[in-house]
């Protein structure tokens, strides 16, 4: 049976999920940005946590761990790359490694660009892949300390993932991301209904997170460095991906 996946909405703009299994009674936090909503989710449910697993060391994903802990003392998970600046880990993983929450397996990705040693969770029964900062709904987090080759490389493996995964990521950003993501590829009809229902959701206070990865391969413009519309509305017809995807994030940073 697939998980039961909550979204926890957290401090201003931060995504929380919780991942329920209701045979073993496992549940696993990913990211604790803050403590109140999610130790408030858990008790309305009357779950019991029972892992903790982090994506990267930003103060936004971690700072609510050790109140948590306080209530519910679990297992953390988080990339031993990352180790040295991640809260205290049982458990230290890196790409390729597996473990299992409920009796379904968990997969880890390497998703380094946004952070050295950012970590994706990978649970393809439950179909949904937790990528906080990398991949986002119609974005990827800025590069920080990757450069622009290591996060095409991060989102190409995600891309490769089944179109029916659900993209559980870290931030509510998908407005303004749907406003840069049309000047960049502006005659894409999928785009401009999703940037009209995002506003929808958003004006009735709803959130657009999680997504489903086959409408970001369709839309999301840093998923899409090897289309031609792109590439030509950029000047870059024929380029490298890589390149023509550094020049992506580089307007978004400017926008």
């Amino acid at each position: 049976m697939p998980l039961e996946i909550v979204t926890v909405p957290c401090l201003s703009d931060n995504y929380a999920f919780l991942a329920h299994d209701a045979a073993s009674g496992d549940t696993a936090l990913i990211d604790a940005p803050e403590a109140g909503p999610i130790l408030s989710e858990l008790d309305a449910r009357g779950w019991r946590l029972t892992h903790v697993l982090l994506t990267h060391h930003h103060w936004d994903h971690v700072d609510g761990l050790a109140d948590i802990l306080d209530r519910h003392p679990a297992k953390v998970v988080g990339a031993a790359a990352d180790a040295h600046r991640l809260p205290s880990l049982d458990v230290q993983v890196s790409e390729g490694d597996r473990f299992d929450i409920g009796g379904e397996p968990v997969e880890v990705f390497d998703v380094s660009g946004h952070t050295i040693g950012h970590v994706a969770y990978y649970m393809p029964q439950s179909h949904a892949v937790f990528t906080a900062d990398s991949l986002m709904a119609l974005g990827c987090g800025r590069l920080f300390e990757g450069s622009a080759e290591q996060m095409w490389a991060s989102l190409s493996k995600l891309a490769a993932l089944p179109d029916d995964t659900l993209v559980c990521s870290g931030h509510e950003y998908t407005q303004s991301n749907a406003r840069f993501a049309l000047t960049v590829d502006p005659e894409n009809p999928a785009l401009q209904r999703r940037a009209a229902e995002i506003d929808a959701a958003r004006a009735a206070g709803r959130p657009t997170v999680p997504s489903l990865l086959g409408l970001e391969k369709a839309t999301n413009p840093f998923l899409r460095a090897t289309d031609p519309a792109i590439q030509a509305h950029l000047g870059m017809l024929g380029a490298d991906p890589a390149q023509v995807f550094a020049e992506i994030r580089a307007g978004k940073d400017r926008f």
